[in-house]
């Protein structure tokens, strides 16, 4: 089993310069998950990077938790329509290969 390395929510809010709040607010939306390890919030490290885009969003656009769960969500539906997408075109050339 592979150990899980956590990384503090204090540590992150202080080398990205966010408030602690925008951080657990994210997990409140569902877009990271917070456990807690001895009495700290915590993330798994391999969120790290979907925190830092979070973060890069709220800085850069300005965008708040409520506006990058809306994105995130239809980030989500973006992607599993164009997979819908690339198996119609599989199923299409298919019958077009068997018609020929």
């Amino acid at each position: 089993m592979e150990k899980q390395t956590f990384i503090s929510i204090d540590t992150i809010c202080k080398y990205h310069k966010v408030t602690t709040a925008f951080i657990l607010s994210l997990g409140e939306f569902e877009l990271i998950d917070i456990q807690v390890i001895n009495n700290e919030p915590c993330i798994l490290q391999s969120q790290l990077a979907e925190v830092e885009k979070y973060v890069r969003l709220h800085n850069d656009l300005e965008i708040n938790s409520e506006g990058l769960s809306a994105i995130f969500h239809l980030i989500q539906r973006l992607e599993l329509m164009q997979q819908q997408i690339t198996q119609l075109k599989m199923r299409l050339q298919l019958y077009e290969e068997q018609a020929e």
